[in-house]
């Protein structure tokens, strides 16, 4: 695996995003997560996942700068792969945490989002949220529910429409992340938290969490569909390619 870590412990597993100093999003760690996400779900030894980055940047989103230069294959490819990635976390039937260690705009909160508890970085410094529409990518009717399922249709409503990141504390008002402690107590944390619900029986666990969800798994949209459609439209127009095209320029110069 070139984008991901894997560092397998007693009963659970920790997979780690580790491509370069953001983490960005590109299809090759897309295609890593999905099978790695295949094998955990089919193996019975592991009875819980742990989702981390490294310090500072849980995942700055989608790598913009190697999208920006994929053709109209690649990109559609890519949209659809990250779309059922999404699915596949979300539909996981063990339990998920994510230990958010720094960053998670975007793509790194579409992540986050999928996951049963999330404990992140304290400090003003990081952020969380779907920002989506700030960053000229069109998004789904699947995210738009994830995030309503944790923060309230009204709120995410409000902050997608914003482009609104969250700071530490605010996500955990909102109900956005469920713990905020230090930077070095992120992955500690989860790793208690994962032991405690590795408590509960398996079999009543599973089941929990599949009528947990229930409300917002049934009205997933699987073969992407319209949504799929609108998105590579867009990402093709000359308006959203000339601002990506300025935004691309300005990640590069940092």
């Amino acid at each position: 695996m070139n984008t991901i870590q894997i560092e397998k412990k007693e009963h659970y597993t920790i997979v780690q995003l580790n491509r370069g100093k953001v983490n960005a999003i590109n299809h090759e760690m897309v295609k890593e997560l999905t099978v790695t996400f295949t094998k955990l779900e089919n193996d019975h030894e592991v009875k819980g996942v742990i989702l981390t980055g490294t310090p500072h940047f849980f995942s700055a989103g989608l790598d913009v700068i190697e999208l920006y230069g994929y053709d109209e294959e690649q990109i559609e490819a890519f949209f659809k792969a990250f779309g059922q990635l999404h699915i596949q976390m979300a539909t996981f039937k063990k339990p998920m945490i994510c230990a958010i260690t720094g960053h998670a705009p975007a793509g790194g909160c579409v992540f986050a989002i999928t996951a049963d508890y999330r404990i992140m970085a304290e400090g003003d410094k990081y952020t969380i949220g779907l920002n989506e529409v700030a960053v000229n990518i069109q998004i789904s009717n699947n995210l738009i529910d994830a995030y309503s399922f944790w923060i309230g249709r009204g709120k995410a409503h409000e902050a997608i429409l914003d482009g609104k990141l969250f700071k530490a504390q605010e996500a955990l008002s909102c109900g956005l992340v469920n713990k905020v402690v230090a930077l070095e107590e992120v992955l500690p944390m989860a790793e208690r938290k994962m032991k405690q619900f590795l408590k509960a029986n398996e079999t009543i666990l599973v089941n929990t969490k599949q009528k947990l969800r229930k409300s917002w798994l049934r009205n997933l949209e699987t073969d992407g569909g319209k949504d799929l459609g609108e998105a590579i439209e867009l990402w093709w127009s000359p308006e959203i390619r000339s601002k990506m095209k300025d935004f691309v320029e300005s990640l590069q110069k940092k």
